[in-house]
């Protein structure tokens, strides 16, 4: 596996969905012009579609944007763990109740804009100084053996997923 490449083979069918959203293969160009894309989509929401869900029981925009943030929050940390070679299985998370918590109806736009800016600047000091060899330690989580390297991918891929969806079903009504 090259440094910055896309592993030939994603060990889990749906988080492999993820990675099939990508338009190319090196890590840390996708998580640097993904921040800049996404945060230019965050704006261009109009704010009083901020807080409307496309249906009943639907998460809102507002909180969409939060569970991307939190979601990455938690592949850095799984990553982080990996890395330093900790062998200690991780649990899930369930990100109903992560957004039932999260506070996101009361944020202001401005707010998650940099929240996001400081997680994936977070996320992109993480994974800049990896070499091949600790791109491919390899951990589990949600009892998914992962690679250090494919946590790198499945934020972004989980990103666009979470873009297209709101461009989908929130923005096109």
């Amino acid at each position: 596996m090259n440094k910055f490449n896309l592993p030939d083979e994603v060990h889990n069918e749906f988080y492999g969905s993820y990675v099939s959203l990508l338009n190319g293969d090196q890590l840390m160009d996708l998580l640097k012009d993904g921040s800049d894309e996404f945060i230019s989509f965050i704006e261009s929401i109009p704010d009083g579609l901020f807080l409307s869900s496309y249906g009943k029981g639907k998460w809102t925009i507002a909180e969409v944007l939060v569970h991307v943030i939190d979601a990455e929050r938690v592949f850095q940390y799984r990553a982080l763990r990996f890395l330093r070679n900790d062998k200690t299985s991780l649990p899930g998370f369930d990100q109903d109740d992560f957004v039932l918590h999260c506070n996101a109806n009361s944020r202001s736009k401005e707010s998650i804009v940099e929240e996001y800016r400081t997680v994936r600047a977070a996320t992109i000091s993480l994974f800049s100084g990896l070499d091949d060899e600790m791109l491919r330690r390899e951990g589990t989580a949600s009892n998914i053996k992962w690679s250090v390297a494919i946590l790198g991918f499945v934020i972004c891929g989980h990103q666009k997923h979470h873009q297209l969806i709101l461009e989908q079903k929130y923005m096109s009504v």
